[in-house]
């Protein structure tokens, strides 16, 4: 009980996540769609955030219900044991940004790079402006990923096919909802769901940079807007690879605290806002696809 006393933020946030989605799908999808699919899109990257709380321990101390309580799965396409799997992997600090083995890395070995059709690089650079990443990265990343995952299964990695079994009724718990109780269509909930991937690009688009040191390759946005709350400041990235134990709310809190220690730490990785990184990414890449300090020396 004093936990849960303790995590009351996350709860009330997972009540507002899931009576929002559902408004979304039902009153705002009726009194005019394209609102109705947008605000679903939002409700589902949030739940996302929620999902990323939920994996590093939150709000109780019991995985299995932790987990129950994001279950639906909103945003459809990954399931939440790949995810949850998959992003634990990449606390592994000292390997930040490796094309191999961080699974959230968004840089290429140089050699498979020259390697690659001309048309694929062009997708891949396109790719790697924030424009491209919220408009095409959802289905370039969706591509990635299942070719990995099928690797897996066939190779008979534990646990990637019983994730996706898993997926299956929690898909199914969603489509149940759009079908039978909501005012949209399956169609439409398939753009909120791509909706919400694209805004969850914002996030991910530079949060880690390639660095010698392991410590210099994750951000600071010193944000504290909707995307901020959206994203469950994680935007204070360094401070959440510092203490991933530590709950969103508290986030804001360490960084103010101590804010030339942690620019220190990341070698002063950092960014005043969200809208910056806008003006200056949007249709300009931060950086090359193939890893610039590749291979390792």
């Amino acid at each position: 009980m004093a936990r849960l006393r303790e995590e009351w933020p996350t709860i009330a946030l997972l009540v507002v996540c899931y009576g929002g989605w559902a408004v979304a799908t039902t009153w705002l999808a009726a009194l005019w769609l394209p609102l109705g699919v947008v605000a679903a899109g939002v409700f589902a990257a949030l739940h996302s955030s929620l999902s990323h709380e939920i994996l590093h321990g939150h709000p109780t101390g019991n995985d299995k219900i932790n987990e129950a309580l994001v279950f639906p799965a909103l945003s459809l396409f990954v399931p939440y044991q790949r995810f949850r799997d998959t992003h634990l992997a990449h606390h592994r600090d000292e390997f930040l940004t490796d094309p191999y083995d961080d699974p959230e890395s968004n840089y290429m070995d140089p050699t498979v790079w020259r390697r690659l059709p001309g048309w694929v690089r062009r997708i891949l650079l396109m790719n790697n402006t924030l424009s491209g990443r919220m408009v095409i990265g959802p289905v370039v990343s969706q591509v990635v990923f299942l070719q990995g995952d099928w690797r897996l299964i066939r190779a008979g990695v534990r646990g990637v096919l019983r994730a996706w079994l898993w997926h299956i009724p929690a898909v199914a718990l969603v489509l149940w909802w759009i079908v039978a109780v909501s005012e949209m269509p399956v169609w439409a909930y398939v753009i909120s769901a791509y909706i919400a991937i694209s805004i969850l690009k914002i996030r991910t688009f530079l949060e880690h940079r390639a660095h010698e040191k392991a410590r210099g390759r994750t951000v600071i946005i010193e944000d504290r807007g909707l995307l901020a709350l959206l994203f469950l400041n994680n935007n204070f990235h360094v401070v959440h690879h510092m203490h991933p134990k530590v709950p969103w709310y508290r986030l804001p809190g360490l960084y103010r605290a101590r804010r030339a220690h942690y620019l220190e730490r990341n070698d002063g990785y950092r960014y005043a806002s969200y809208a910056e990184i806008f003006a200056r990414h949007f249709l300009r890449s931060k950086d090359p696809v193939p890893h610039p300090l590749w291979p390792k020396r």
